[in-house]
């Protein structure tokens, strides 16, 4: 068990994960980490909670829950309402297929699947978006490569039709020179 808690331990110091957690929080079975990356201003802070859930702490008043989630069928009562303000049962039910967590109830469990997690989704992900703003969006770059292209294809296009006229020109000392 020591071996396994060690290699976790590990896997966390790797990918620079540090535990913020306070006393109380790891005397109630809480734990929380920072992550090296930031994302709108912030570190990514991620916990893993004794109650089973695995949640990303946004700053916000509750944080996201990051879990597995299962479909879970609830059905309600069909009612007919009249005009005089009752209501009469038609003897039918509607179906309403909504989501329930799956809870991780193993601490190891728990924390590996947060590293998995933090891995997939903000170390792979989001490994191109930079925080002092040298992102470049995927829009972005294929509308430069496209005219980036289209330009490829016009010079290729006048070159193979024998309407290219190369210019070479040189600078000396701040005067531009046509060689021929």
């Amino acid at each position: 068990m020591k071996g396994i808690q060690l290699r976790q331990e590990l896997m966390l110091d790797l990918l620079q994960m540090k535990e913020i957690s306070t006393y109380r929080q790891q005397k109630n079975g809480t734990r929380i980490f920072q992550l090296p990356i930031k994302k709108y201003g912030q570190y990514i802070e991620v916990g893993s909670f004794k109650s089973g859930y695995v949640r990303r702490m946004n700053g916000g008043y509750t944080p996201y829950q990051l879990n597995k989630c299962e479909p879970m069928d609830h059905f309600y009562k069909e009612y007919e309402y009249r005009g005089d303000g009752t209501s009469k049962w038609t003897g039918k039910y509607k179906k309403y297929v909504g989501k329930s967590r799956i809870l991780i109830d193993n601490e190891y469990d728990r924390i590996n699947y947060l590293i998995t997690f933090c891995l997939k989704n903000y170390y792979i992900n989001q490994a191109n978006m930079i925080e002092d703003g040298k992102f470049i969006p995927k829009w972005k770059h294929d509308r430069v490569r496209e005219e980036a292209n289209e330009f490829l294809n016009k010079e290729r296009e006048r070159f193979t039709t024998g309407k290219y006229d190369p210019e070479v020109k040189v600078i000396v000392n701040g005067h531009r020179y046509n060689v021929i």
